[in-house]
């Protein structure tokens, strides 16, 4: 079932998690070098995990859960080094 409420969740929480790699890659440097490398990564990543999970049958609610719980991650990782 979709549940519209996550997906306003998931929107809200990734808008922090932007305004977070934004800051830290204008400072530049390395550490925004590596920012930014990282990011492309885990798109990439987290493209192919939610692919493969629709493919075999996931629901939409298990990618959007699963992408908030990446959300997070980085949410804690970007705060952390702040």
């Amino acid at each position: 079932m979709y549940n519209p409420f996550a997906v306003a969740l998931l929107a809200f929480e990734a808008q922090k998690v932007i305004e977070l790699r934004l800051v830290k890659i204008a400072w530049g440097g390395a550490a925004a070098q590596a920012e930014a490398s990282q990011m492309v990564s885990e798109k990439i990543s987290a493209s192919i995990e939610a692919t493969s999970s629709l493919m075999l049958g996931g629901s939409l609610d298990a990618v959007v859960a699963r992408y908030r719980e990446h959300v997070a991650e980085n949410t804690k990782r970007l705060t952390s080094a702040a």
